[in-house]
């Protein structure tokens, strides 16, 4: 069975209401594929060793991903090294005016690992909307469905 891991950091809730709107994308377009929520503190190595793909949801704090992700990116990287190569990745944002920051660096991060990008990305501006809420069902579906199909 295939596996999802969409890990998410919230100080305001803005982007915890992002991630589980993909969650439910996901799980509503591929049931069969694992799908499982964490927040960024809470996941370690063998989350990310022993699943399949990944959806990052960060807020933009000061231009960056937020910390408690890029904690996550330093705890794991090295423990990982050349073991999650070509594993299909997207990344959440949520900010209050730009989100482009965030985006960029996680997908430098990301280039690191070796995942690949099957999605540019969604930057959630504040207020969120239902438009985006469509568009984080979308992506989390995206992804789960992919990994059933084995399209990833």
């Amino acid at each position: 069975m295939a596996r999802l891991l969409i890990v998410y950091h919230t100080q305001s809730g803005r982007t915890e209401e992002l991630a589980r709107a993909a969650l439910a994308g996901a799980r509503e377009a591929a049931p069969a594929v694992d799908t499982r929520l964490q927040r960024a503190a809470d996941t370690g190595a063998d989350d990310l060793r022993n699943a399949d793909g990944y959806l990052i949801c960060t807020p933009e704090n000061f231009g960056y991903m937020a910390g408690q992700i890029k904690d996550l990116f330093d705890r794991t990287f090295y423990p990982l090294e050349n073991q999650t190569t070509g594993r299909p990745y997207a990344v959440l944002v949520a900010c209050g005016n730009d989100g482009r920051g965030a985006l960029r660096e996680v997908g430098r991060i990301a280039t690191g690992y070796g995942w690949k990008p099957v999605h540019p990305g969604h930057i959630a501006r504040q207020p969120t909307t239902p438009a985006d809420l469509d568009a984080c069902r979308e992506i989390g579906g995206l992804l789960a469905a992919g990994l059933e199909m084995g399209l990833f």
